[in-house]
């Protein structure tokens, strides 16, 4: 017995060790969390080049200016715990202070904007690529959320191209992403077990497609052309509404009333997917922090009480509706879950948002834990998404993957 428990434990922790980490939420105080850089838009997902700087933001809505301190970790591919120590990847040190922050002014709701700089002068550099995940503790060192970014330096070249599906049974409802890696100067040894792909459709990383091996070779050219490995569903353009002026109905915004904070009604939405296609523009689940008559929106900007209403039929079958986009890192929480109002006859759902202009999505999640995206807003070949696919590498004997090579293209000029 004593033999089997020993064997077990021994069997179990590396499994335990290796463990992929997944992305901690904020606790309802903490919003408005964004990477920013020269090259990346706000909100969207932070991908980086090597020796690139780039700021975390955050607010928290508290009237109390608490203390919050960083980590910063390296990853493999899968997101597993790289072998490189601290100092192989950084020069310098983390788990300091954020000491950049200022509170909010001529704004109904308190809060504090945080704003940490990387590199600083005690974390001065982060020297590997690869996958890295920061996290954000608070001062009695319990963890209060944790943010994904890749770091990339562009060693080989990534064409990517949309095309609609080549399965004619999806030809109506997905898209497909073809890829062509370059290695120019770089060998790639074995490239069937040394070389990854991420894809991603506009910035989730929750839908992305992984572990995708090259289809086959051409010189110093990898090339990926599936028909269903590499395909997405296309799902619809994104709803949006805008609140730059928190006083008024702006886009989307049906009313507005002011009790503690502002509250903004946005208009009854309804599904989309029995109707056709009708283009839209977007920003493909992104967001914008913005407001008018003021000098900083980052501490001016206002956060106001946001009410969805979705019209659609009550789920009995255990299903549950959710709203998501970047603002909330596509998460899938209670915050942002809908429910079902049999009085009104729809679904709806509350919580705050900064002012701006906001994409989001209604999806349907089943009670085994599957996600439909597609159910509410419907899935057309015409959908213009963004897509970004990342390269990974790790040499014959390396203990790290590395990021060497970034594409992203876009499905508006999609082709057969």
């Amino acid at each position: 017995m004593k033999f089997s428990t020993l064997f077990l434990f021994a069997f179990c922790l590396p499994l335990f060790m290796m463990a992929q980490v997944e992305e901690i939420n904020p606790p309802n105080y903490i919003k408005t969390i964004t990477f920013k850089s020269r090259n990346t838009q706000q909100g969207e997902l932070p991908i980086l080049r090597l020796n690139e700087p780039f700021y975390l933001e955050f607010d928290a809505l508290l009237a109390s200016e608490p203390d919050f301190y960083y980590t910063i970790e390296h990853y493999n591919y899968d997101w597993t715990k790289s072998n490189l120590v601290k100092m192989e990847y950084m020069k310098g040190f983390d788990d300091f202070r954020i000491v950049n922050y200022d509170n909010s002014y001529n704004a109904y709701q308190l809060y504090s904007h945080y704003r940490l700089q990387i590199p600083n002068a005690q974390t001065r550099a982060l020297t590997k690529t690869g996958n890295y995940i920061i996290s954000i503790f608070n001062d009695d060192r319990e963890l209060v959320f944790t943010r994904k970014f890749m770091i990339y330096e562009q060693k080989v070249g990534v064409g990517v191209a949309v095309k609609r599906s080549r399965d004619v049974r999806f030809i109506a409802g997905k898209q497909s992403v073809d890829i062509s890696i370059n290695s120019n100067s770089l060998n790639l040894n074995n490239p069937l077990q040394t070389v990854n792909t991420l894809i991603i459709q506009n910035n989730n990383l929750r839908t992305a497609i992984k572990n995708v091996k090259p289809q086959y070779t051409l010189g110093k050219e990898l090339v990926y052309r599936y028909t269903h490995e590499t395909a997405f569903w296309a799902g619809n353009e994104f709803r949006f509404f805008e609140n730059k002026d928190v006083r008024a109905a702006n886009i989307g915004v049906q009313f507005v009333d002011l009790k503690d904070i502002y509250h903004n009604y946005l208009f009854v939405n309804s599904e989309r997917g029995s109707r056709p296609y009708t283009y839209n523009p977007d920003i493909n689940g992104n967001f914008l922090i913005n407001a008018i008559d003021v000098e900083n929106v980052s501490i001016e900007a206002d956060y106001t009480m946001t009410h969805f209403a979705l019209a659609y039929p009550e789920l009995t079958d255990g299903s549950k509706v959710y709203i998501y986009g970047n603002f909330n890192n596509y998460a899938l929480e209670e915050m942002n879950r809908m429910v079902f109002n049999s009085d009104e006859n729809f679904y709806q759902a509350a919580f705050k948002l900064k002012q701006g202009f906001y994409n989001y999505k209604y999806v349907i999640v089943d009670s085994e834990g599957n996600l439909d995206e597609g159910r509410i807003s419907g899935n057309f070949w015409q959908t213009e998404n963004n897509y970004k696919v990342l390269v990974y590498y790790r040499d014959l004997g390396a203990r790290y993957d590395k990021l060497i090579g970034f594409g992203e293209s876009t499905s508006v000029n999609i082709s057969n």
